[in-house]
């Protein structure tokens, strides 16, 4: 019996060890540039948490998976454009989709986008976070490997696009001192001249934190002067208590920036509860946006037509989305009451997460909590970078306020018993 390439391989590794000469030829042509990732967060959550009995009825409090209603007409939607389940989809979304995501950002942010040259459909926006960097990041910059700017804690798809395209990440800290967004500009010049990219989360994942007209006109001149692109990812910016949240786009329409300076992310699933619908948008400059349509022209994975149909009808409704926010207005209220008096305590201003500080860190307290109650959270330290002691995120939890207000007023409550 002959063997093909992979069952030789398998076979040699069986007969004669990892450790051979031959077999190590073998072994080793795999790309290294992904060995040192640490574990992603949920799965290293489990390695945690799963080998120990719950101390009560399980609560999930880990993932920021919206969990109230979208709108109950969207499934008639997908089911009257269900034929289109029959033809390959546009890969830029449909005329019908892009119309109304310009027109929202027209609403939202008052900028009005070319549908046809300045916005994208994405499956879901973490494609198009990971996807701008392929697209967008140079080889170099000013004769050096590029680098790539990255708050900390972060949404993990800047890091991985990062190494993906050989970009340095640099880690720059988002904490209580900084206001919990990081401060670029207090990068050294080296580093800043060649920086291709900046990642910005407003409102932040997980602290809640909002960018200011102030903060964005910052940033934005920084970026001016040392020539980089700022990848602003707003995917938060419908849950807020008061105000809108002010946008990258928005100031930089009123700072007269160059059109491809600020490329826009956002999405359907906080704003319209519809993280299953994988409805993402990007939007910027004319040649940003060409350069995305080209390369998902070969690698993209377009959302299927009836849920693009869906998607523009979502995008054009507001009124799930203030009934939404309303609930999550709601839930703050809840966490403020819960947590009153706590010291270190922060009240989100945007966003549904508690980013809550905790003594032993927050390993010791998401394992805690898990044995005593049965209530479920994400350690900090699992979406920050930085060795023991350096790791900005190892002194909190993240909690996402997405159960109902019920639910998430026994949790906090049992939570708060627990630890404080």
């Amino acid at each position: 019996m002959r063997l093909d390439a992979g069952a030789h391989a398998l076979y040699l590794i069986c007969k004669r060890g990892a450790n051979d000469p031959e077999t190590e030829a073998i072994v080793m042509n795999f790309p290294e540039r992904f060995s040192n990732l640490p574990p992603y967060a949920f799965p290293r959550l489990r390695a945690l948490l799963d080998h120990h009995t719950p101390g009560g009825d399980v609560v999930h409090m880990t993932i920021g998976e919206p969990k109230h209603t979208f709108p109950a007409w969207v499934t008639d939607v997908i089911a009257e454009n269900a034929a289109g389940f029959n033809n390959y989809p546009p890969n830029e979304g449909s005329e019908e989709l892009r119309g109304a995501m310009s027109d929202w950002i027209a609403r939202r942010y008052g900028v009005k986008m070319d549908a046809d040259r300045q916005v994208m459909a994405l499956n879901g926006t973490r494609e198009g976070l990971y996807n701008a960097a392929m697209a967008l990041c140079p080889e170099t910059k000013n004769g050096a490997r590029p680098a790539v700017l990255i708050p900390n804690p972060f949404y993990q798809v800047y890091m991985v696009a990062t190494i993906s395209v050989g970009a340095e990440p640099v880690f720059v800290p988002a904490t209580a001192e900084t206001g919990h967004l990081p401060d670029y500009a207090s990068l050294p010049t080296e580093v800043l001249d060649r920086t291709a990219v900046a990642y910005i989360c407003s409102p932040a994942n997980p602290q809640g934190a909002v960018a200011t007209r102030e903060y964005w006109a910052d940033l934005i001149r920084l970026a001016e002067k040392h020539d980089f692109r700022i990848f602003a990812d707003e995917c938060y910016s419908e849950i807020y208590r008061d105000a809108a949240p002010v946008g990258a786009l928005t100031v930089a329409q009123e700072l007269g920036a160059d059109p491809e300076r600020v490329v826009l992310f956002n999405s359907l699933s906080k704003r319209s509860n519809l993280p299953g619908l994988r409805a993402g948008l990007i939007a910027g400059g004319p040649e940003c946006i060409a350069r995305l349509k080209q390369l998902r022209a070969y690698s993209g994975a377009p959302m299927p037509g009836p849920l693009q149909a869906a998607a523009a009808r979502v995008w054009a409704d507001e009124a799930h989305v203030e009934e939404n926010r309303a609930l999550y207005q709601e839930k703050y209220q809840i966490a403020d009451q819960v947590f009153d008096g706590l010291d270190g305590y922060m009240s989100p201003e945007a966003g549904f997460f508690l980013w809550l500080p905790v003594k032993d860190g927050g390993e010791a307290a998401a394992l805690k909590l898990w044995q005593e109650t049965g209530v479920r959270v994400l350690p900090g330290a699992y979406l920050a970078q930085g060795a023991p002691g350096q790791n900005p995120g190892e002194g909190y939890i993240r909690v996402a306020l997405v159960a109902p207000a019920e639910a998430t007023q026994t949790a906090l409550t049992t939570l708060r018993s627990c630890l404080y």
